[in-house]
């Protein structure tokens, strides 16, 4: 999991790290594998008001750390957190401490202080605190408010499990996916977690349209769960090409051939879930698969000589 984790800490500085730290005192393992979903209901709830709700809305729509969260587990984020006001010269966290609270700024300039040198400043926006929370280390800095300002905060025991143990689940769940996968079997065991980390799942209902033709590649989908239906335009009607269930994946030809998308994508059953991969997660994780994509091309262009008779401006069927 930890190639998740570090991939989602980019609002996060680097700072210097303690030679001579010592170990925290009671930042205990969290094993997400062995902790229950009963304990789930555990979870510490914050009421909130509708305007603090939608403040808080707005302060963690750009965090990294809750992309791969699925509607429920980002409900549950929201409800655990809690609002933090802090006036100037105050100290959030000090360097050498504890981890206790993770934070999302709503509000505020902030000065990270590492060693007494001023390294860093946040202004309005940003998060801090992740890293004690997530690898059981002491502060790595002070942050110190230099206005008054508003955070959002969640308690370190909230926070490392609804986080750690989504992203647990999320890598489990995908490798299962991609275990079934022909293409990646080619991939190793490390190659094939990588990607499970880069997925980002994405829903569709009965005739929403996932790919259209003549766009742009902006990656490729992995079938979780539904139908999709491929078409291609021809003299201005579409034609079908052929059906994918669970386990397929589509998208990918475009990325290969480096051409727009040949034909369009539909959902055809409701809730189709697909797991998504960008194009630079794709061209930095795929490359031990690249050459039998590139054999599939002749596969996908004698099909289409099947249905339409003629190989011209056949590029990618995906």
């Amino acid at each position: 999991m930890t190639s998740q984790v570090s991939g989602s800490l980019l609002a996060e500085p680097v700072v210097p790290r303690f030679s001579n730290r010592r170990k925290s005192v009671f930042a205990e393992a969290y094993d997400p594998e062995n902790d229950a979903d009963d304990d789930e209901g555990a979870t510490a709830v914050f009421p909130k008001s509708d305007e603090q709700r939608a403040r808080l809305i707005e302060s963690v729509k750009n965090v990294l750390l809750f992309r791969s969260l699925e509607k429920e587990q980002m409900n549950q984020v929201l409800d655990a957190m809690f609002e933090r006001r802090v006036l100037p010269g105050e100290n959030i966290i000090r360097q050498g401490d504890d981890g206790d609270n993770f934070y999302v700024i709503e509000s505020g300039v902030y000065k990270v202080i590492v060693n007494d040198n001023h390294v860093h400043t946040y202004t309005n926006s940003g998060i801090f605190g992740e890293l004690a929370l997530l690898y059981n280390m002491p502060r790595a800095a002070t942050i110190q408010a230099d206005s008054e300002g508003l955070l959002w905060a969640m308690d370190r025991q909230t926070f490392r499990r609804i986080l750690l143990k989504s992203a647990f689940k999320k890598r489990k769940m995908y490798e299962t996916l991609l275990d079934s996968v022909p293409m990646l079997k080619t991939l190793q065991s490390y190659e094939r977690m990588n990607l499970a980390d880069a997925l980002v799942t994405k829903r569709f209902n009965t005739s929403d349209r996932i790919i259209k033709q003549g766009d742009v590649a902006d990656g490729m989908y992995f079938i979780e769960e539904g139908t999709v239906v491929i078409k291609m335009d021809q003299d201005g009607s579409e034609i079908e090409i052929s059906k994918l269930g669970k386990g397929a994946y589509f998208g990918e030809l475009a990325l290969v051939t480096h051409r727009p998308r040949a034909a369009s994508v539909y959902a055809a059953s409701d809730d189709v879930k697909v797991a998504f991969l960008e194009v630079e997660a794709f061209e930095r994780l795929l490359g031990p698969c690249m050459d039998l994509m590139k054999r599939n091309i002749d596969d996908y262009e004698t099909q289409l000589i099947k249905i339409f008779g003629s190989k011209n401006n056949i590029t990618d069927t995906r």
